[in-house]
């Protein structure tokens, strides 16, 4: 479809070696160690979870452009049905 397909989380790059390998992943991991990346796209906010406050990362998904334009969001995102979501969203663009 035209696209380049990362992630990127706040782990380590050894960490993601070993996720990649075990799930067999075909694109690529980015580490984000300093959160840089999670503040500049707003996805490292102030979570709750069993009355616990805790600083995390909000799952999100980004399409940018060709120009480097971010063109579409999704925040909170849950795994099931997402990545059928974002091809239909990708396809559509064509």
């Amino acid at each position: 479809m035209n696209t380049v397909v990362f992630g990127i989380s706040k782990d380590s790059i050894k960490s993601h070696i070993n996720f990649s390998n075990k799930l067999n992943l075909n694109f690529k991991l980015l580490s984000d160690t300093e959160k840089e990346v999670h503040k500049l796209y707003e996805t490292w906010k102030l979570k709750k979870m069993f009355g616990k406050e805790y600083y995390g990362t909000v799952r999100s998904t980004f399409i940018i452009d060709e120009e480097g334009i971010l063109i579409k969001e999704y925040r909170n995102v849950k795994v099931k049905g997402h990545v059928g979501k974002v091809l239909e969203f990708v396809g559509n663009l064509n």
